[in-house]
């Protein structure tokens, strides 16, 4: 059998790479995933428009997590007449590269961290302003960034000492409840604090399919505070870490769709359409937490689409088919 030589084997070689090319864009810009999930988001039934004088409670994980979910619903509830009222769960201080890149730190210590959850709390207070929220209708509640899961379980009562930053107790600047020790006993009651104040006639929190634990485990939380007010039907859920890579393509892109999320697909999805006006102060308040921009800028500004999602469930209907 002969070896393929000089022209031929160039040919070859420049065919394969174009294949592997190909290939690549098909795993990372899935434009079959973006057709088909657009018909599928087209088909949805339209969120209900918001009214004058509801209350709305965003429960948001970390600083950022309210603007990628719900940016464009906090501008249409505020238009609406709606008061918006945002509590972040804790202050954002778990990630280390983010520390050591904005800081220029090599290895970033717990007074790196601790700076930097003050830095997220000062950007999510920022943010709120874009949106429209007024700063008396923000929490900074500031538990352990990667804890809550710890604060759920094992530290229910006995307190938390956080790895990155090295504290037990409420540090960030201009939090709740300062001081208070890191236990889920305490986030509890600091959640319920603020149902209390703010009487919401609904609130968005994460939904159990998202994949960061403390995301799922703050949606655990809130379906037991809610329910043990006999108010589980007022929450309505939303999904940030969706599945591998979602949302797709990365990057802004603000003519396409937000696709469903892949880990939770079957939940009962409702569509909140997007003005051209509402995606521009999305991407403004986005662009407003430059700590984590500046790291993972793609994904988050992936989020400024022409929809937003909500389910009113936090589970798929029983018997509900499989989707691919």
């Amino acid at each position: 059998m002969r070896l393929l030589q000089g022209p031929k084997r160039t040919w070859l070689a420049g065919l394969t790479a174009l294949a592997l090319l190909a290939l690549w864009a098909w795993i990372n810009l899935p434009v079959s995933e973006v057709l088909r999930g657009s018909t599928r988001v087209a088909a949805l039934p339209a969120l209900p428009a918001f009214t004058a004088g509801q209350r709305v409670l965003l429960l948001s994980p970390h600083p950022d997590d309210e603007t990628l979910c719900c940016a464009g619903l906090i501008q249409q509830a505020t238009q609406a007449g709606t008061a918006v009222y945002i509590a972040w769960m804790t202050a954002g201080d778990g990630f280390e590269f983010d520390a050591a890149l904005t800081q220029k730190v090599l290895l970033p210590r717990a007074q790196n961290m601790r700076r930097l959850g003050n830095t997220r709390a000062a950007e999510a207070r920022a943010a709120a302003t874009v949106l429209g929220v007024p700063a008396a209708h923000t929490f900074m509640l500031g538990y352990p960034d990667g804890g809550l899961f710890r604060l759920f379980t094992t530290n229910y009562d006995q307190p938390y000492t956080a790895p990155h930053t090295r504290a037990n107790r409420v540090y960030a600047q201009g939090a709740l409840s300062p001081g208070r020790p890191f236990t889920g006993r305490n986030l509890e009651a600091d959640i319920s604090r603020v149902l209390d104040d703010v009487r919401p006639d609904l609130v968005l929190a994460p939904a159990p399919q998202d994949f960061h634990p403390d995301h799922h485990t703050l949606s655990y939380i809130a379906l037991r505070l809610m329910s043990q007010r006999a108010q589980q039907g007022r929450l309505r859920y939303w999904v940030v870490h969706g599945g591998l890579e979602w949302p797709l393509p990365k990057a802004l892109h603000e003519s396409l769709p937000l696709t469903l999320p892949p880990l939770a697909r079957q939940l009962p999805w409702l569509r909140a359409d997007l003005t051209p006006e509402q995606e521009r102060v999305k991407l403004q308040a986005v662009n407003t937490y430059r700590t984590q921009t500046e790291v993972m800028g793609r994904f988050m500004r992936a989020f400024v689409r022409r929809n937003e999602l909500l389910s009113p469930d936090p589970l798929p209907p029983t018997g509900s088919p499989r989707q691919p």
